[in-house]
């Protein structure tokens, strides 16, 4: 189980934070499970009034997380699902999301929750997608990441 060794995390302080969630549009199941447990994380941190900006897939993530990050948002959050084919798009799919969204992080200093499930089959992608039954919910899993980011880099400002 990829969750296994996960950090529980305690996110104190984080209520008035700006928090953008930035989601892709392919595999409409998989994406509603990972923006419904996006959604659940920052009601739990009393976080209200989040932008959500969907893009067409996981290849446009990082532009669009770039300018909100540029937008003065203390965390942006992204969501989607590449689901392993019989072509490499794949892979090029896969490496250009997480440089891209790792550079806009890195760049702006914004927090980048990764909430994109690369999956060798949809099986797997539902699995981790907070669905009723799915053992993983990393929508949940990647705001309490780059919330609990961006509280800790606000107190080392």
């Amino acid at each position: 189980m990829a969750g296994h060794g996960a950090p529980v995390l305690s996110v104190e302080n984080a209520e008035d934070l700006r928090v953008a969630v930035v989601a892709a549009q392919w595999h409409t199941q998989v994406m509603d499970g990972l923006l419904n447990g996006a959604e659940r994380a920052l009601k739990e941190l009393g976080i209200t009034g989040a932008t959500v900006v969907r893009v067409p897939g996981t290849f446009e993530l990082p532009v669009a997380a770039q300018r909100l990050a540029e937008r003065g948002y203390d965390a942006v959050v992204a969501l989607g699902v590449v689901i392993r084919g019989g072509t490499p798009h794949f892979d090029y799919v896969c490496q250009a999301a997480t440089a891209g969204l790792t550079e806009v992080s890195v760049r702006t200093g914004v927090p980048v929750g990764f909430g994109v499930l690369t999956c060798d089959n949809e099986e797997q992608a539902i699995d981790r997608a907070g669905l009723p039954g799915s053992a993983e919910d990393k929508g949940h899993e990647a705001v309490s990441a780059a919330v609990a980011t961006a509280v800790t880099l606000r107190a080392l400002a």
